[in-house]
C-alpha cells in the first residue's frame, strides 16, 4: 500500500529506508527506532534527563537543576547612573484615531479581546496601522500574510508603546510576531553593541524547539535590519553558542537552565538587556523553571520593558508579574476559563488498553487517504514512543520518534522530515512537543491520556491552528477517570459529541469502573510483556509499560 510516495512495503522511492543508522540506539533497527536502554537516557545515570521537576532543560539532572543560579546574586541598579534607553515607538494611525469607543469595543467583542488596565492603546486592524517602519513592514508583507491575528491586533501597539504587558492567547494564536516585530523596532532604536555587551532582547522560552521556532522568526523578520541572534540551550554543544554570545548578538532566545550556565561561567552577561519576554510563561512555571527565571530577571535593569506571553493566566503566573511588571496592561484573546479551539473536532473514544493499537491503526488508514495529512500521535513515556514507533514501522508505517533521549541533531532531522511531509506521522511525548510549530498537522491522536487537562488542551490545539481544521482523537481509558470531569467540560464549551460511556466519569457519578469494562484494569493481556493489554511493560499496558516518573517519564 502507498501513501503519497511512501510505499508500507518499501519505504520510500526516494531511499528514504537507506539513511538508518547514524542513530541506533540499543535495541533499534533503524535510525529513530532505538530506545536508549538503562536508566539513565540521554543525560546519563538517573538524573539525565529529568531527574527533578525542573530537569527538562537539556539533559540536567534534578540536583544540578536546583542549584543553578546559585552563584548569581541579586544585583542592585542605581537607575539614575544607568544608560538612557527609547521604549516608546507607537504612533497612533490616523484611521485608528478616529475611531469611536463604541467601534472599538465592537471590534474587541468580535474578537473575543478584552484588555485590563490604564491609557491601553486602541487596537489596530490592518499591517498599515500598526505604524511599524518599511523594513520591518516589507517583511511582513513578503510573508503573504492576510491581516494580523487578533493577539496581533492589540498586542502590537501595547507592545511598540515601551508598556509592561501581557498577552494570554491560545496556542497558535500568533503570540511570537506579537512580541518579535516590536523587538526588532526596539533594537534598531537603541546604541550597537560594544565590545562585551550581552543582548538587548532576551526571549526565554520552555523548551529547545520553541526556542529554535522563536529564532526563525527573529531570523526572517530581522534579515533586512542585519539583526543578529543566538538560540541557547540544553542538549546542544555549547561552543557554537558561547561564540554566539562573545561574536555579539543583538536577541538571544534562550531556555532556562542553559542561560543561567551561560551567565553563571561569565559568558554572557544580561546589562544591555531591555527588552525582556516570558514565552509560555505557564509552561516554563509546570516544568519548575520559576527560581531559574527569577534569578535572570534579578540580573537585568528594572526599568526594562517587559512582555509576558502565555495560553492560561494561572495564580503562579499571576505572582510572577505581580513581582517582575510595572503598571501593566493586559489582553485576553478568547475565554480565560480553559478552552480548545472550536476549529479542532474532538473526538474522544472510550475503550480499554488493549484496543489502543488497533484503534490507532483504523484512524491511520483513515487520515493517510489524505496524501498531505500529518499524524502527531502523544504518548506518556519516551519508552512508548518508540515501542509505537518501531511497531509501526515495522507494519510499514512512516513513523518517527521525538523526546528528551534523542540527541539535539536527531530530534532536528526527525522535526525536519515531519514537517517537510517525507516522514507524515511523529510520535511524541509532551516535553518534546510543546514548543513545536509545524504547518499543516491535521490529525492529533492521543494514544495516551496526558496527567491534566491543561495539556490536553495545550496537545490538540498542535491542529486546527490560524483559523484551519484539524481532527483529534483521544483515547480514554479507566485510568483517565480523575480527567472525566474536565474532558466534558471541554467537549462542551467546544459543541463537541460526548460518547455516552464518557458520562460515567463525571465527577459525582463515577463509582470505580466503567460498567462496560468492569472496572480498574481493564480486559488486558493481548500484549507481550507483563503489563495488562496491548505491548504492556510493567505499567497498565498499552505500548508503554509504566505511566512513569523518574528516567522514562515524559
Amino acid at each position: 500500500m502507498s501513501y503519497g510516495g511512501y510505499d508500507r512495503q518499501g519505504g520510500y522511492n526516494s531511499g528514504y529506508q537507506n539513511r538508518g543508522g547514524d542513530f541506533r540506539g540499543e535495541r533499534g533497527s533503524d535510525r529513530n527506532s532505538g530506545y536508549r536502554g538503562g536508566r539513565g537516557g540521554f543525560g546519563g545515570g538517573r538524573g539525565g534527563f529529568g531527574g527533578g521537576r525542573g530537569g527538562f532543560d537539556g539533559g540536567f539532572g534534578g540536583d544540578r537543576m536546583n542549584n543553578l543560579g546559585s552563584g548569581l546574586q541579586k544585583q542592585e541598579f542605581d537607575l539614575a547612573s544607568l544608560p538612557r534607553f527609547e521604549k516608546n515607538f507607537y504612533q497612533e494611525h490616523e484611521n485608528v484615531k478616529a475611531r469611536s469607543d463604541a467601534e472599538i469595543q465592537e471590534f474587541r467583542n468580535k474578537n473575543e479581546m478584552r484588555v485590563e488596565g490604564k491609557d491601553i492603546p486602541k487596537p489596530i486592524e490592518n499591517f498599515d496601522e500598526a505604524g511599524f517602519p518599511d523594513y520591518v513592514l516589507s517583511e511582513v508583507v513578503a510573508q503573504g500574510f492576510p491581516k494580523p491575528t487578533s493577539i496581533q491586533c492589540q498586542g502590537w501597539p501595547m507592545a511598540l508603546s515601551g508598556r509592561d504587558m501581557i498577552g494570554i492567547a491560545a496556542t497558535g494564536s500568533g503570540k511570537t510576531l506579537s512580541y518579535c516585530l516590536p523587538g526588532i523596532v526596539h533594537i534598531n532604536a537603541q546604541p550597537p553593541l560594544s565590545h562585551g555587551d550581552g543582548p538587548i532582547v532576551l526571549v526565554l522560552a520552555p523548551t529547545r524547539e520553541l526556542a529554535v521556532q522563536i529564532q526563525t522568526e527573529c531570523s526572517k523578520f530581522g534579515r533586512s535590519s542585519r539583526i543578529r541572534n543566538t538560540c541557547v540551550y540544553g542538549g546542544a554543544p555549547k561552543g557554537p553558542q558561547i561564540r554566539d554570545l562573545q561574536r555579539g548578538v543583538e536577541i538571544c532566545i534562550a531556555t532556562p537552565g542553559r542561560l543561567i550556565d551561560m551567565l553563571e561561567t561569565g559568558k554572557t552577561n544580561l546589562r544591555r538587556v531591555t527588552y525582556l519576554v516570558l514565552d509560555e510563561a505557564d509552561r516554563m512555571l509546570d516544568m519548575g523553571f520559576e527560581p531559574q527565571i527569577r534569578k535572570i530577571i534579578d540580573q537585568i535593569r528594572p526599568d526594562r520593558q517587559t512582555l509576558m506571553w502565555s495560553a492560561t493566566w494561572p495564580k503562579e503566573v499571576q505572582a510572577l508579574a505581580r513581582d517582575y511588571l510595572q503598571d501593566y496592561i493586559q489582553v485576553t484573546v478568547g475565554s480565560l476559563e480553559l478552552a480548545a479551539s472550536h476549529t479542532i473536532k474532538q473526538v474522544v473514544e472510550v475503550i480499554t488498553e488493549y484496543e489502543k493499537r488497533d484503534r490507532m491503526l483504523k484512524h491511520l488508514e483513515a487520515a493517510m487517504n489524505d496524501q498531505n495529512s500529518k499524524i502527531l500521535i502523544f504518548a506518556s513515556t519516551k519508552r512508548t514512543c518508540d515501542e509505537i514507533t518501531r511497531y509501526l514501522r515495522d507494519d510499514g508505517w512512516p513513523a518517527l520518534a521525538i523526546h528528551g533521549d534523542k540527541q539535539q541533531q536527531e530530534r532536528d532531522w526527525v522535526l525536519n522530515e515531519f514537517r517537510t511531509g517525507r516522514s507524515p506521522i511523529m510520535v511524541a511525548t509532551d516535553v518534546a512537543a510543546r514548543g513545536i510549530d509545524v504547518k499543516g498537522i491535521n490529525y492529533v491522536i492521543n494514544y495516551d491520556m496526558p496527567g491534566n487537562i491543561e495539556d490536553y488542551v495545550h496537545r490538540i490545539g498542535r491542529t486546527g491552528r490560524a483559523g484551519t481544521s484539524g481532527t483529534s482523537i483521544s483515547f480514554f481509558t479507566d485510568a483517565n477517570s480523575k480527567l472525566g470531569n474536565d474532558l466534558i467540560k471541554i467537549l462542551q464549551e467546544a459543541k463537541q459529541e460526548i460518547p455516552e460511556p464518557l458520562w460515567t466519569y463525571q465527577r459525582g457519578s463515577y463509582g470505580g469502573g466503567h460498567p462496560r469494562y468492569g472496572g480498574r484494569g481493564g480486559r488486558g493481556g493481548r500484549g507481550r510483556g507483563r503489563g495488562r493489554g496491548g505491548f504492556g511493560g510493567r505499567g497498565r499496558g498499552g505500548f508503554g509499560g509504566s505511566y512513569g516518573s523518574g528516567a522514562n517519564a515524559y
